[in-house]
């Protein structure tokens, strides 16, 4: 199973005729290419599913909620999907995008709420070497660069020391490992294998944070 050249070039397509005339003229080619996006998408969660527990799949509308964005074109010109890890206790999701010439695999903690942003913030104060490990992985060095991608503050957070050795990562307001993609490893008939590769790299990853939103300070289980 692999995402099709037809279904790369609809997008292409759609990203210089993003209007509803077009869209409506070509909606055969649409479906085709969104058929084409699900038995992909499919195939990941069935990978998945080998070494990690999925709980929710969403694959994402190609129709753009334009009410309050600046950017009215009516459509997303690409494909893309969530899978959620299963339960209190398995923390953590993945992500694919495929956009032409901008798409990208995810995974890790978008938008933490504030309660487990705080729980991650205190155990790096406390001792960010296992979160250091994790970076340092070869694996997730290979995939992922050796960093976290997402917003940050431009300081330490409110109540954390400005000079603290990690204030790099407390300053992160979330925690998301993201790698890229061309268009020619989309295509590749080895994607899907490849996608699967580098998702297991970030099972350390999940299982580190797991094992920290699901516990407090002193290790005792909150679930």
């Amino acid at each position: 199973m692999q995402f099709e050249k037809s279904s790369l070039q609809f997008l292409k397509d759609l990203k210089k005729n993003n209007n509803r005339e077009w869209f409506a003229e070509h909606k055969p080619t649409f479906k085709k290419a969104q058929d084409n996006a699900k038995e992909l998408y499919a195939s990941i969660r069935e990978n998945l599913e080998t070494h990690d527990e999925i709980d929710k799949f969403k694959l994402f509308r190609i129709y753009r909620d334009v009410r309050f964005s600046k950017d009215k074109t009516p459509y997303q010109p690409h494909f893309a999907g969530s899978f959620s890890r299963s339960g209190k206790a398995l923390r953590g999701g993945y992500y694919l995008r495929i956009r032409p010439e901008e798409s990208f695999l995810a995974g890790g903690f978008w938008e933490p709420n504030k309660e487990d942003l705080l729980r991650i913030r205190k155990e790096i104060e406390m001792d960010a070497s296992e979160m250091r490990a994790i970076l340092a992985d070869k694996n997730y060095k290979k995939y992922f660069g050796g960093t976290f991608d997402g917003a940050e503050l431009k300081s330490a957070p409110r109540g954390f020391d400005k000079e603290h050795p990690d204030v790099d990562l407390l300053r992160k307001k979330g925690f998301i490992a993201v790698r890229n993609f061309t268009d020619a490893e989309v295509l590749d008939p080895n994607f899907l294998k490849e996608l699967d590769k580098t998702y297991k790299a970030l099972r350390p990853f999940f299982d580190y944070m797991s094992d920290v939103l699901t516990t407090n300070l002193n290790g005792e289980s909150i679930i």
